[in-house]
């Protein structure tokens, strides 16, 4: 896991923006105050402060010194370089962090998912819903939401599901079974349900680590299903599943510690040379120009009650700089588009790709219309328009307009230099599709890429967008959905 993997999921630092969408380009949006994390998630105070701090102060006296900071990094490197190369990859380090680092309360502990959206988001988002669907149901729809992670956990998973449940119900267009429990993913349970929605599930969100005999079974029920003439849809982080940066990290055994992240990212800017390695020595240079940033008084000691707030008020590092030989080729040691591995090939083929990378939320995106006069795309009026969110980006390999109908996608070509560096090895073809359908088997797949933030699920057209996608896949909304490029084309 490298920079364009691991690093990716920092979304701890970013600040977070209201979502917003309008027709055209460049509007200005709404933000939220300075500060307000995105997601609402954790900062880098806080759980796996204390833990760092606690793991740090090796005499137990309440305060950190130099020598204490240092002496840790160089302990936790001997236990970590297992191969005794005196370079660490990445992977090894932010893996280490996540080892060495108690999750916080609940974090990968089996505690259950939150399953109750916030009253302000399920008021804005009611007040968004579609009046109607787009077409007449040919008979009474089951759709079931499935919002269980593996992985990252959105907050915004429960409103997604909520969001389907209130379409169905005003339109009139199915009925809706929420479930959290991947158990529920089985042939006989699925025979009552016309459609499966995966509310931003994350990793390897059907498996049962400790049985894989039903992990096997889920798989074959969710493929037979699609396959069999079924749909499927997705929204979000349904593409964060099932690919190598989705897995735990060697000897974990559990779902990676992602409130490390804060930390990791810190300790990987330590990477002087940025060949994807941490040696000893950069390691120790690091931890001496933290601890100035740590203690700017130069007091040589950080007690408890200030480390957490210390740690908050250092910047993030910047984006780090590409690698390799330009025009889209990235050096050996990075995590390429073209060498990610899928987890579940026929999975990461079905729902159209598997995330690479992200723009983190409060970023601006023009958003285009591939084509415009499809009929999912009604509801844009023929116009593109800015979403701010959290914005993915997909591998070459996985994501293909051989493989997809793509219907939207990010205007490449608006975007500025700025913004476009942020992204390290980007798609040499400039092709970053948000949404987009396809054919499995007898069967029908939507999928659409934002929806990280509640925000997005106030904004109509985008909920207009979704509801067409759904009466796709159930076979309601009779579309071209032939790929977008024709096989053996150039």
């Amino acid at each position: 896991m490298g920079w364009s993997s691991a690093g990716a999921r920092v979304v701890l630092f970013a600040a977070g923006c209201s979502a917003i969408i309008s027709p055209g380009a460049g509007r200005p949006s709404a933000q939220t105050p300075p500060g307000t994390t995105q997601g609402r998630g954790a900062g880098p105070g806080g759980g796996v402060a204390a833990s760092f701090f606690t793991a740090a102060d090796a005499n137990k006296d309440g305060a950190l010194t130099r020598e204490e900071l240092k002496g840790t990094f160089d302990r936790w490197f001997t236990q970590w370089d297992t191969a005794k190369g005196n370079a660490l990859t990445l992977e090894q380090m932010f893996g280490g962090l996540g080892a060495a680092l108690p999750s916080p309360p609940g974090a990968g502990s089996g505690t259950p998912q939150n399953q109750t959206p916030r009253p302000d988001d399920v008021t804005a988002m009611m007040a968004a819903l579609p009046d109607r669907a787009p077409a007449r149901p040919r008979q009474a729809r089951k759709v079931l939401v499935l919002g269980r992670a593996a992985g990252f956990v959105h907050s915004s998973i429960p409103l997604a599901a909520r969001t389907i449940e209130e379409i169905g119900k005003k339109t009139g267009a199915w009925s809706t079974t929420i479930t959290y429990d991947a158990a529920d993913i089985n042939d006989g349970n699925l025979k009552q349900y016309d459609a499966i929605f995966l509310a931003s599930t994350t990793g390897a969100f059907l498996d049962d680590p400790k049985d894989p005999v039903a992990t096997a079974a889920r798989r074959k029920a969710l493929l037979d299903f699609v396959r069999g003439g079924k749909g499927l849809a997705g929204i979000h982080a349904a593409s964060d599943s099932y690919h190598e940066s989705s897995k735990a990290p060697a000897g974990r055994g559990g779902g990676f510690n992602f409130a490390v992240l804060p930390i990791a990212m810190q300790v990987a800017a330590g990477d002087a040379n940025r060949d994807g390695r941490l040696t000893r020595e950069e390691l120790a240079g690091f931890s001496d120009a933290w601890y100035d940033k740590l203690d700017p008084g130069k007091s040589g000691r950080i007690t408890q009650a200030e480390f957490p707030q210390r740690l908050a008020a250092i910047p993030p590092p910047p984006p780090p700089a590409q690698r390799g030989g330009g025009n889209g080729q990235a050096a050996a040691t990075d995590l390429t588009p073209d060498t990610q591995i899928g987890t579940w090939p026929e999975f990461n083929r079905m729902i159209g790709g598997f995330f690479k990378w992200h723009w983190n939320d409060g970023q601006s995106i023009t958003v285009k219309l591939d084509e415009p006069g499809h009929p999912l795309n009604a509801p844009f009026k023929g116009q593109g328009y800015v979403i701010v969110d959290e914005t993915y980006t997909f591998g070459r390999d996985t994501y293909s307009r051989r493989n997809l109908r793509v219907l939207t996608s990010i205007d490449y070509a608006k975007m500025s230099a700025e913004d476009k560096a942020k992204e390290q090895n980007p798609r040499a073809d400039g092709d970053y599709g948000l949404s987009w359908i396809r054919r499995e088997g007898k069967g029908r797949v939507f999928y659409e890429a934002h929806g990280h933030n509640e925000k997005v699920y106030a904004i109509r057209p985008l909920l207009e967008h979704i509801t067409a996608g759904l009466q796709y896949v159930l076979g309601d909304l009779q579309v071209d959905d032939a790929p977008s490029v024709k096989e053996g084309s150039k």
